[in-house]
């Protein structure tokens, strides 16, 4: 399996490593078949990201899309962070091989989780398509949250 140097770059030195103690979004998606679970933790202030966090358990793949994606909705506004796609994310990194493709998917819905949760923090109800509300099978926690 060969990966890009971008894929390489961010697996060997991820940006945006670490947790926001008092972040105002966070959300948390996994993969029961390979095991890669994602937590996202966003800042936003005047709607606009001005932190973002990630903590991932997971293969080099699920790293790098972390890792990228924080880079890439990082200083945007949440509407332009829900915009992004697992696509954008397979492209910024120049690709990754098809059996790694559902770490890009992961890293999109760990965004559109922490957006979600940051939604339901400050009172705004707005369906965000794609974001685990913790009912399905991608959760990693839909126990703790009592769901």
């Amino acid at each position: 399996m060969l990966y890009s140097e971008k894929v390489m770059d961010h697996f060997t030195h991820p940006r945006n490593v670490g947790e926001i103690p008092d972040a105002d979004g966070v959300g948390e998606v996994g993969n029961a078949v390979c095991g890669d679970i994602m937590k996202m933790f966003l800042k936003i202030e005047n709607n606009v990201i001005v932190d973002v966090k990630f903590k991932t358990f997971g293969c080099g793949s699920a790293i790098a899309t972390s890792s990228i994606a924080t880079e890439m909705i990082k200083g945007h506004t949440v509407d332009e962070a829900l915009t992004l796609t697992n696509k954008a994310v397979v492209e910024a990194l120049d690709g990754l091989p098809p059996a790694k493709i559902h770490c890009s998917v992961l890293a999109e819905e760990a965004v559109k989780a922490a957006i979600a949760d940051y939604y339901k923090r400050q009172g705004i109800d707005k369906e965000i398509p794609g974001a685990c509300d913790g009912n399905c099978e991608c959760c990693p926690s839909a126990e703790e949250h009592g769901h």
